[in-house]
C-alpha cells in the first residue's frame, strides 16, 4: 500500500528572526511540501555540483561531497562550497557510471582523521572499483593508500556499486556491482556482484564466511548482488541493509548476512530490457535469499538512510531511499524486516536523487545527480 504523492504548497516567506534567517541564507531556495506525517521545506544549500555522488559530515560542521568526475569538495561551516577541491586523491578513471563515488569517515575520525573514498580505477583487466583512505589535513589527503582493488576489473562502464559503511565493530563494507556482466555475480573467485567485508586497513577478517574455502575470494561477504548503490546500518540491530538496481523491475532491499546468496542472475523479479523476457530461473530458488522488499516497475534506487533524528519525530525509524527514476524520495514504514507502507515524495520536484543521509543535526540531506547537481536539506515546518 502506498501513501498518496506529496504535493507542494506555496513557498513560505522568511521571517526576520535570526533563527529563521539561517534557513534563507545565500544560495538557498526553498519549496514547501505536505506529506502524510510531516510538512517540510526543501532547502537548496549548494547548486552547481557536477554529478555529486556521496556525502559525509565532518565533526567540525563541514561536509565532504564527491563529484563523479573525480573531485572531493568541501562545504564550509558557513554553508558555502570551498572553491578548491581536496588535493591528494589517487588516480581516478571517470568511465561511464564510474568515477569518484562514495566517501566515509573512519569511526574514530576525531583521533585519526582518516577519510575513505571509493572510486573507479584502471588496471590490467580494465576498470573497476577501488577503495583508498588518507589522512585529512586541511584541504589535502595525506598518506593515501589503496586498501582494496576489485579483481578482475572489466571493460564496460556499468554497475560499479559502490557504497562504504562501517559497522559497530569497525569492519568496512564495500558494495560492488556485477560490472554489467551478470554471471560474474555467482562466481566465487570474482569480487563483482558482492558485498566485501574488510578491517579498516584492508585486511580480511578471519570470520569472513569464505575464508579458507578453496576457489573463493576471502574478501567476499555475500554473492548474487546486481548493483548496490545504497547501504546503511539498521539503528537497532546494527545489521547492514542494502538496495540494488534490478533489470527493468526487481529493484531490491536486502538485509546483508554472512555467506548468503542473493540470487542474481539466477532469480530476479525483473525482466530483460526492451524484449521483456524472463531472466534466469524465475523468482525463487532454494538456497537463494528473497529480498525484504522489491519494486516492479523499477524506481532506480540510489542512496539510503534510516531516519534517527528529532526534527521529524513521526519519521523516526523509517527508511528513506533516493530514486533516480521519477526523481523522488521514497519513505518506507517498517515493522522489523517487513515493509508496512510506502510514501513517494518530491516526485519530479528536485531531480534524480543520488544520495540520502541522516545528518548529525537531525535533518535529512539529499544529493541530486546532475551536471548542475544540488545538495539539499529537508527542514520541518511546524504545525
Amino acid at each position: 500500500m502506498r501513501f498518496s504523492h506529496t504535493r507542494p504548497v506555496p513557498l513560505l516567506r522568511c521571517a526576520l528572526a535570526a533563527a529563521t534567517f539561517a534557513l534563507c541564507s545565500p544560495l538557498l531556495s526553498a519549496q514547501t511540501y505536505k506529506t502524510q506525517e510531516h510538512a517540510f521545506r526543501v532547502v537548496k544549500l549548494i547548486e552547481g555540483l557536477e554529478h555529486p555522488w556521496g556525502l559525509a559530515f565532518l565533526p567540525d560542521g563541514r561536509k565532504l561531497v564527491t563529484e563523479r568526475p573525480g573531485r572531493l569538495r568541501v562545504v564550509g561551516t558557513d554553508g558555502r562550497l570551498e572553491a578548491r577541491p581536496v588535493d591528494g586523491l589517487p588516480p581516478i578513471a571517470a568511465h561511464g557510471q564510474g568515477g569518484l563515488l562514495d566517501v566515509a569517515l573512519h569511526p574514530r575520525f576525531a583521533d585519526n582523521r582518516l577519510v575513505y573514498v571509493s572510486f573507479t580505477a584502471r588496471g590490467a583487466s580494465g576498470v573497476g572499483t577501488e577503495v583508498a583512505h588518507g589522512t585529512l589535513a586541511g584541504s589535502r589527503l595525506e598518506n593515501v593508500k589503496v586498501i582494496f582493488r576489485q579483481d578482475p576489473k572489466g571493460t564496460t562502464g556499468r554497475h560499479f556499486g559502490s557504497r562504504l559503511v562501517f559497522d559497530r565493530e569497525g569492519h568496512l563494507y564495500i558494495t560492488l556491482g556485477d560490472r554489467g556482466d551478470m554471471d560474474r555475480a555467482q562466481r566465487p573467485d570474482d569480487h563483482a556482484g558482492s558485498v566485501i567485508r574488510l578491517h579498516d586497513d584492508g585486511r580480511v577478517p578471519r570470520d569472513n564466511p569464505f575464508v579458507g574455502k578453496p576457489g573463493w575470494r576471502p574478501e567476499k561477504f555475500t554473492l548474487g548482488n546486481r548493483n548496490m548503490q545504497g547501504a546503511t546500518l539498521h539503528p537497532g540491530t546494527g545489521m547492514l541493509w542494502t538496495h540494488e538496481h534490478g533489470p527493468q523491475g526487481g529493484d531490491e532491499i536486502n538485509v546483508i548476512r554472512a555467506g548468503v546468496n542473493y540470487g542474481w542472475p539466477v532469480i530476479t523479479h525483473g525482466v530483460n530490457y526492451v524484449i521483456g523476457t524472463r531472466i534466469g530461473e524465475g523468482t525463487h530458488k532454494p538456497g537463494m535469499a528473497q529480498p525484504l522488499h522489491y519494486w516492479v516497475p523499477s524506481i532506480a534506487p540510489s542512496g539510503m538512510a534510516f531516519y534517527t533524528g528529532d526534527r521529524f519525530p513521526r519519521w523516526r525509524g523509517d527508511l528513506f531511499v533516493g530514486a533516480l527514476r521519477d526523481q523522488m524520495l521514497v519513505r518506507l514504514r517498517l515493522d522489523g524486516e517487513k515493509v508496512l507502507r510506502e510514501e513517494r515524495m518530491l516526485q519530479n520536484a528536485l531531480g534524480r536523487i543520488r544520495d540520502v543521509r541522516n545528518g548529525p543535526d537531525g535533518y535529512l540531506y539529499l544529493l541530486t545527480d546532475d551536471s548542475n547537481g544540488v545538495l539539499a536539506r529537508l527542514e520541518p515546518i511546524p504545525n
